[in-house]
């Protein structure tokens, strides 16, 4: 179970020489806008995936007039420590350096709902792959080591596209079938779990509050054109073959896991013509389904809920907590504090965060 028993931060974004201790259950941390709430969520999402879900831009993340930004955490018995600056990324793990990212999500899984990163429900295709891609990884491990060859080939394969050398062209359509079979084999089984996660008595509890929860579906969409069967390697590498000339004209692929996606369902309705409370209702489901699932597959996500009563009633807010309080799980939540929420005193820990300074309650 992934637990942030300490957290220290230093000049991210209007957050300078945080430290905290949350709590093992629920952390709520209750600020009026702009006061630095969500830079907190936005701290502890970094420090588990070396990235932002807000911004590219490293400029907007450290403090003016300083040349780098450190987030420092006690993870279960490990210390994380991620230090960023204009020239270079410095992150250790028990004073060991890290090579690549994957070692963090491994350690510090971590799980988002906010407005600011999007719901997945009639999101773009690139936010529903991530999101599938995440969760993929962390139950079929070797799943990351087919994704990056996969895109090594997708990279060679454009570059003899743009340079018109079909003669090389025939070793990357074979090499990138076999990785696209396999891709799409462990996307399609982790959806699969998915759907057997939404039959279980944890579900019925949001399908109490959640109307209509049971006409929700969802499938996968491989990438490629409906004549290709995406889980057999030579229909795959026949179609290329055959799509050879079209592709050297277009200069790109533009079939394959890399356009991948999937496509949601309300009573066989799509999902474009569900209202925006029915897109983000589900959206939630959907993440919660995936929550649920990683804990039964003794991958315990810490979980970070940013400004969620922007987007929901007190109704559905208390529904989610109670559902991931039953999971036993770390949870960082934010509030503006106007909504009143029933939370177990003796399971909850309380922050106020006031111009960038954090203290608890």
């Amino acid at each position: 179970m992934a637990v942030i028993h300490k957290l220290a931060i230093t000049q991210f974004r209007n957050l300078n020489h945080q430290y905290i201790e949350p709590g093992n259950q629920l952390n709520l941390f209750i600020a009026s806008n702009a006061q630095g709430k969500t830079s907190l969520i936005e701290a502890i999402y970094y420090l588990g995936h070396n990235r932002s879900f807000k911004t590219k831009s490293l400029k907007e993340l450290i403090q003016l007039e300083q040349q780098k930004f450190q987030l420092d955490a006690q993870v279960d018995k490990h210390r994380i420590k991620l230090e960023k600056s204009k020239q270079k990324t410095n992150i250790t793990i028990d004073q060991l350096r890290l090579k690549n990212s994957s070692e963090l999500s491994k350690l510090l899984p971590i799980q988002i709902i906010t407005p600011d990163k999007g719901f997945i429900v009639n999101g773009t295709p690139k936010n529903k792959r991530s999101y599938l891609d995440w969760g993929v990884f962390h139950v079929k491990p070797d799943f990351l080591s087919d994704f990056k060859k996969y895109h090594k080939a997708l990279k060679s394969i454009n570059v003899l596209l743009t340079q018109q050398k079909d003669q090389e062209l025939d070793y990357w359509f074979l090499e990138i079938a076999q990785l696209s079979k396999n891709i799409s084999q462990a996307r399609k089984d982790y959806i699969d779990q998915l759907k057997k996660t939404n039959s279980t008595e944890l579900m019925t509890d949001l399908s109490n509050l959640f109307e209509s929860i049971e006409f929700f579906d969802y499938q996968f969409k491989s990438g490629w054109p409906k004549e290709v069967d995406a889980f057999n390697v030579d229909s795959i590498y026949q179609y290329l073959l055959k799509s050879k000339s079209f592709m050297l004209k277009a200069k790109y692929l533009n079939y394959g896991p890399h356009k991948a996606s999937i496509q949601f369902y309300l009573d066989k309705q799509e999902e474009f013509l569900l209202s925006r409370g029915e897109q983000k209702t589900l959206s939630i489901v959907f993440w919660l389904t995936q929550v649920s699932m990683l804990v039964n597959n003794n991958i315990h996500p810490v979980v970070l809920i940013d400004d969620i009563s922007s987007e929901l009633d007190s109704a559905k807010i208390q529904t989610i907590l109670y559902f991931l309080q039953r999971l036993n799980i770390q949870i960082f939540m934010t509030d503006i504090g106007e909504t009143a929420l029933e939370i177990n005193n003796k399971n909850t820990s309380v922050f106020i965060i006031d111009k960038g300074v954090i203290t608890q309650q």
